[in-house]
């Protein structure tokens, strides 16, 4: 013999609206393995996205030149992902504006460029590198290799 089991509640006539249902919380997925945790935890560099490993390398660049001229500390550096486009024009890497009235000077670098232009990290840092001084050099009017001596070598 069956046993019964708990009270089924009746069905709606047809054509009546139904109140919308709660939303379920889940605790399992359903393969019933429970939710899928973090990848890595925080600590592991794993969990560092791409846009941080870029700001860090723009960072230690902007530190190495600094020492060297103090007057950049009123230069404001900036990273955006791609430049606004300009047709018949090659994708620039970097760009640099002077200060003006109420505007600081400028130094921007293009991620997304720079990520496309280089394969490993290294290779990454020394073009980051190479951005930046060749943007201070335009900002002060210099050449690259009196910005930073090691410009242009490995």
């Amino acid at each position: 013999m069956d046993t019964p089991g708990p009270p089924v509640p009746p069905s709606p006539p047809q054509g009546s609206a139904q109140p919308p249902a709660e939303p379920r919380v889940r605790r399992r997925d359903r393969h019933g393995r429970g939710m899928r945790g973090p990848v890595a935890p925080p600590q592991v560099p794993l969990s560092v996205s791409r846009a941080d490993t870029f700001r860090d390398l723009v960072l230690d660049s902007v530190e190495r030149l600094e020492r060297r001229w103090p007057q950049l500390q009123d230069v404001e550096f900036m990273i955006m992902d791609v430049p606004p486009p300009v047709p018949g024009e090659s994708v620039p890497l970097g760009g640099s504006t002077p200060a003006e009235k109420r505007e600081p000077a400028r130094v921007v670098v293009y991620r997304r460029p720079v990520e496309l232009r280089s394969k490993t990290r290294d290779e990454r840092a020394a073009l980051v590198h190479e951005v930046v001084v060749e943007q201070v050099a335009e900002l002060l009017g210099l050449s690259p290799e009196s910005v930073d001596p090691r410009y242009g070598q490995d």
